[in-house]
Parts: structure tokens; sequence; C-alpha cells
């Protein structure tokens, strides 16, 4: 039940997306201005809404400063190069995996805090 839950979620709020991502809120801002593409919405009250899309990109951005070692300038150039077919689908399954792993870990978490 708590699957659907999630599959069902348009928007998550900057804790859910620190939640799943593992990154502190201040630095999902300060990506927001490093990055073009990364624009998450924000509704009346000013609060971000983030899709899944939003979180997919957050962590291809993480994949290329963590794992792949880049500077802010390198991740940001990498992500507007044009890439090969294949490489940008391997990006983004492998973004999508994360995303889906994460929700996978925030659903148990929720789960485990329920039956505690």
């Amino acid at each position: 039940m708590a699957s659907t839950k999630t599959e069902e979620k348009r928007y998550y709020s900057i804790s859910e997306v620190s939640r799943l991502t593992g990154l502190e809120p201040y630095v999902l801002r300060y990506w927001e201005k490093e990055f073009p593409s990364l624009k998450p919405r924000k509704n009346r009250g000013g609060n971000r809404m983030y899709t899944t899309r939003d979180i997919e990109l957050v962590n291809r951005i993480k994949h290329l400063r963590k794992k792949e070692k880049l500077t802010i300038a390198g991740a940001r150039s990498k992500l507007t190069m044009i890439k090969t077919g294949e490489e940008q689908q391997s990006v983004k399954v492998s973004a999508r995996a994360r995303t889906l792993i994460s929700q996978i870990r925030k659903d148990v978490e929720d789960l485990l805090r329920d039956f505690s």
C-alpha cells in the first residue's frame, strides 16, 4: 500500500527530496541557482514542489559530483552537453533507479516508524 502512495504523489517538498537523496536542503537550494535545468515549482506560500523528474535530475547531479568527482561547472557542462543516445539513456535509467530506491527506502522507514 505504501508504494501506491508514492506512485500517486505528484509533488515532493524539499524536506522529502532531502530525505530521498541524502542531500541537505541548502544544497538543493544552491543547486537550483547553479543548474538552470533544476527549477522546482513553488506553491503560493513559496514552498518548493519537486516532481519525480526534478528528483531524477538531482540524483544525476549528485552522481556527477560525488561519483565522477566533477566540479559544479563540470557537472553543469556535462548536463548541457549533447550526449549520445546510449549514454543519455544510461544516465536516465541510473537516476531513475536511484530515485526508486530512495522512494522504497522512505516507504520502509515510514512503515517501520508506523509499527514502532
